[in-house]
């Protein structure tokens, strides 16, 4: 009966969680249009919502842990769910993402991912587009900020193992800046896939950085046993035992 009523509670809670986006996004569209901050703002206030009615309606808090990167970093993330992009781009101040090209055609979201700065790449070319980036930067085209990565590529669920992609050395080493690794355990609450959310405390913790300059193979070394290690120790204390895992 408790499971069938936080599934109910968890339902509710996706439900009007989609609806604000449909409504803040046309509402704050107009000023996005015509303002990067615009549109910036209107992604914080989803974001913040988004953890208010978690609260509230499923019982899930969140909690942001270690210094948020204020200056122009690399964030190199653990991926577990939606919750995790939500929590860090509503702790720095300037937020982007290397999104696939597509995504720019999704209505209204596209636009907003455009206006924030996110950098749309065909695959395969993102070296190229990531000296676009550094260039447009320099000339003033683009506004510095906070590059968010994710090492394995796609969401992976507590207890499985994905391998750290070589392209977050290739990216680290282009750039030239300090990495600030980001460790998590929301995938515990509210997974990858399905409308059941749990209630906990969901905790995304910047790391100590990374400083820019060490080869590739020993900055990757570094990236997963820091990452790893820092998100398998929050999900022991929300009471994961990966043991039993399969």
């Amino acid at each position: 009966m408790k499971q069938a009523v936080q599934w109910l509670r968890s339902l509710l809670f996706v439900v009007q969680m989609y609806l604000a986006m449909a409504i803040l996004g046309l509402a704050f569209f107009p000023w996005a249009l015509v303002s990067a901050r615009g549109a910036r703002v209107a992604c914080n206030t989803f974001c913040h919502w988004v953890r208010f009615s978690a609260r509230w309606i499923v019982g899930l808090r969140s909690e942001i842990r270690g210094t948020p990167p204020a200056g122009e970093v690399v964030i190199a993330a653990k991926h577990q769910s939606f919750l995790d992009i939500i929590l860090i781009f509503s702790s720095v101040p300037a937020a982007k993402f290397i999104m696939k090209r597509e995504l720019m055609w999704t209505p209204v979201l596209g636009q907003y991912a455009l206006r924030i700065g996110c950098i749309p790449v065909d695959r395969g070319k993102r070296s190229a587009a990531i000296k676009k980036m550094m260039v447009d930067v320099a000339k003033g085209a683009q506004q510095p900020g906070q590059l968010i990565i994710y090492p394995q590529g796609t969401r992976v669920a507590p207890g499985a193992h994905a391998p750290y992609k070589t392209g977050t050395g290739a990216l680290y080493a282009e750039l030239g800046q300090d990495c600030i690794p980001a460790a998590t355990n929301v995938g515990l609450f509210w997974p990858k896939r399905g409308i059941l959310r749990k209630p906990g405390l969901a905790v995304v913790e910047f790391l100590p950085p990374i400083k820019a300059g060490l080869g590739r193979a020993e900055f990757m070394a570094r990236l997963e046993r820091d990452v790893e290690s820092a998100s398998d120790a929050l999900m022991r204390e929300a009471g994961f035992d990966s043991g039993n895992q399969a």
